[in-house]
């Protein structure tokens, strides 16, 4: 294997702090940074490309590297803005992160890998990797708070093998001062953003933007009670998710919270907080690296969101494909089309997408 490797440059502290240390090492970096998405704070006065990309190319030519942009606005918006307003007018809330990784960052990465003659990939996901036999499996990252192994579930085996993962045992703050002390005080100083990346502010204001006529074609439909009483009118259901208590509009006289949204009636369920909890939940389109192992093991956990708590579960394959998962104690505002990502200890063992929870009651019953 040679030494030349690819690295995902996003402009930002950690892609930057990567470079540099696999340059230290002795590899022959190449840059790439993806254009996927415009928003107008990135551009300063009458600049061309985003800042980010200006910071990519301006730490190249620091670094002495080759670098090259990738413009896949077209595509992006296609197959992941799409999906990312389709699972909303469906009254489910998307996870573009998760696509955005298997059908872009990661794929493009290793198309331009494979074209420049790079053996490895690079990224500053602060995650872990262990090959266990043929196959490769993720670890959380030693920073808790900056973990992103829930995200990465769908990268495909074959481009896991030949990634490597520089911040997975460091902390954020030591990647900070890893920069600062080798005199890169700017990537060493960029805040970070957890949001949605092509979402400037609001989702729902970005699918009004993106979709002129939604607002008005899906408003009017009803509240109700868990009885199915009508409580008043929403505003439609792309606007909520499971789970929301804030901004529904409308007053009861006590906190409610979004249980269940039906897109097709435009209706939206509301109840109270521990209307919300379950010990059980379907799953589908799951993706393991072992299933064996997945189903057999006696440590499996599930988390439902990103930096919410490991819990332990038990998961059964259904005769329709789903996944039912039984999980120790309760949790709180499960939510369809949302990541349920499962490990054993800090091994993730694979993934699938929150399902519909209709019909769920005939599992709690039996």
């Amino acid at each position: 294997m040679n030494k030349r490797i690819l690295v995902a440059m996003s402009g930002g502290t950690d892609s930057s702090a990567v470079c540099l240390m696999l340059q230290e090492q002795g590899y022959e970096v190449v840059g790439m940074t993806m254009r996927v998405w415009d928003l107008p704070r990135q551009f300063q006065d009458d600049a061309t490309e985003p800042d980010f990309i200006h910071r990519a190319k301006t730490l190249a030519h620091k670094l002495g590297i080759d670098h090259y942009v990738v413009d896949v606005r077209e595509a992006f918006k296609e197959r992941i803005v799409n999906y990312f307003i389709q699972e909303y007018t469906s009254g489910r809330t998307p996870n573009p992160c998760v696509m955005c990784n298997r059908d872009f960052k990661f794929r493009l990465m290793q198309e331009m890998a494979d074209r420049l003659g790079c053996d490895q990939m690079a990224t500053g996901h602060y995650v872990k990797t262990e090959r266990r036999g043929d196959d490769v499996y993720l670890l959380m990252g030693d920073d808790a708070g900056k973990d992103q192994s829930y995200f990465l579930w769908r990268v495909p085996q074959a481009t896991l093998r030949r990634c490597v993962f520089p911040l997975g045992g460091m902390h954020k703050a030591d990647v900070r001062r890893y920069l600062a002390d080798r005199q890169f005080e700017e990537p060493a100083r960029l805040s970070e953003s957890m949001e949605v990346c092509f979402v400037e502010a609001d989702y729902r204001d970005f699918l009004k933007a993106q979709c002129p006529g939604l607002a008005e074609q899906v408003a009017g439909g009803w509240f109700t009670d868990t009885t199915g009483r009508r409580l008043g009118q929403h505003v439609g259901v792309p606007f909520y998710t499971v789970g929301q208590r804030k901004g529904l509009g409308i007053a009861l006289g006590h906190p409610a919270y979004v249980l269940r949204l039906n897109a097709e009636r435009n209706t939206i369920v509301l109840g109270e907080a521990k209307d919300l909890e379950t010990r059980l939940f379907f799953v589908e389109d799951a993706l393991w690296v072992n299933e064996q192992e997945a189903t057999h093991t006696a440590d499996l956990t599930v988390r439902i969101r990103y930096h919410s708590h490991p819990v332990s579960c038990r998961i059964r394959r259904l005769d329709d494909g789903r996944w039912l998962v039984e999980t120790a104690e309760p949790v709180s505002a499960v939510t369809p089309g949302q990541t349920a990502a499962f490990y054993a200890g800090k091994r993730l063992l694979g993934g699938a997408v929150i399902a519909s929870q209709k019909g769920i009651g005939a599992f709690a019953k039996g």
